[in-house]
C-alpha cells in the first residue's frame, strides 16, 4: 500500500489532471455540438407548428363553407317540401 502512495508523484498528477481537463473539454464540445443539433430540431418543430396551424385554418373554412352550404340546401329542401304541402292541400280542397 505504502509503495502505490508513493508512486504518485506531483508530475503523475499533473498529467492526470492535464489529460482529465482533456477529456471534460471533449465532453463539453459534445454537449455543444448536441445543443446545436437541438437547436435544428427545434427550428424544424417551429416550422411543423406553423404548418400545422395553417392547415387547421384551412380546415376550419372548408368546414364552415360545407355546413353554410348544408344549411342552405336544407333550407331549400325545407321551402320545396312545404311548397308540395300547399299544393297538395290546395288540390284537394
Amino acid at each position: 500500500m505504502e509503495a502505490m502512495r508513493q508512486s504518485w508523484t506531483d508530475d503523475r498528477l499533473d498529467r492526470l489532471s492535464e489529460r482529465m481537463d482533456d477529456r471534460f473539454d471533449a465532453v463539453d464540445r459534445r454537449f455543444a455540438e448536441v445543443d446545436r443539433r437541438f437547436a435544428q430540431v427545434d427550428q424544424r418543430f417551429d416550422r411543423v407548428d406553423a404548418d400545422l396551424r395553417e392547415l387547421r385554418t384551412e380546415l376550419n373554412s372548408r368546414f364552415e363553407s360545407l355546413n353554410r352550404t348544408l344549411i342552405l340546401f336544407s333550407g331549400g329542401m325545407l321551402t320545396a317540401f312545404g311548397a308540395a304541402m300547399i299544393g297538395l292541400i290546395a288540390t284537394h280542397f
